[in-house]
């Protein structure tokens, strides 16, 4: 019987090493990116949250103070970030709405009320820029880039 001698295959291990340390880490740099669209959907998501809450706390103020809400008196024909006047229950809860509004990220609002349907319009406007939602085709969901809104309809 013969023996053959063995190949020298130098360097062959250390070769296979360093690919597998490439892929390694390419598949590690995409965990990374997934991460952080992951933590910018959730920002996004908080803040729309947070802002649907918001019209409901303040629809079930006007609701409460029915009388005061068909008068015009929770108006807000611009966007606010806060209310200086706390004569009235309907300026205490807008005062109070509006602090808490103003706890989003450059937080304002405008409370519109159709006088001849009953209808309010709310509309909650927040800096998106951490959350960038955006559509579907990939453009921003606002007009202004970075910015996000809110709008909530019902009859009061």
């Amino acid at each position: 019987m013969t023996k053959t001698p063995p190949t020298s295959q130098r360097g062959a291990t250390l070769i296979e090493v360093l690919v597998a340390i490439v892929i390694l880490s390419i598949g590690l740099l995409g965990l990374a990116g997934l991460q952080a669209t992951s933590i910018q959907g959730n920002y996004g998501a908080f803040y729309r949250s947070q802002a649907t809450i918001l019209a409901a706390d303040i629809t079930d103020r006007m609701r409460a103070n029915r009388k005061a809400a068909i008068a015009g008196s929770y108006n807000l024909s611009e966007l606010k970030s806060a209310y200086a006047t706390t004569t009235t229950r309907a300026d205490k809860d807008l005062n109070e709405w509006l602090t808490q509004v103003a706890k989003l990220p450059a937080g304002k609002a405008r409370i519109e009320r159709d006088s001849a349907t009953a209808l309010v319009t709310i509309t909650i406007n927040w800096d998106d820029s951490r959350g960038n939602i955006k559509k579907a085709d990939g453009t921003a969901v606002d007009d202004a880039p970075g910015t996000a809104n809110f709008v909530y309809k019902t009859e009061i």
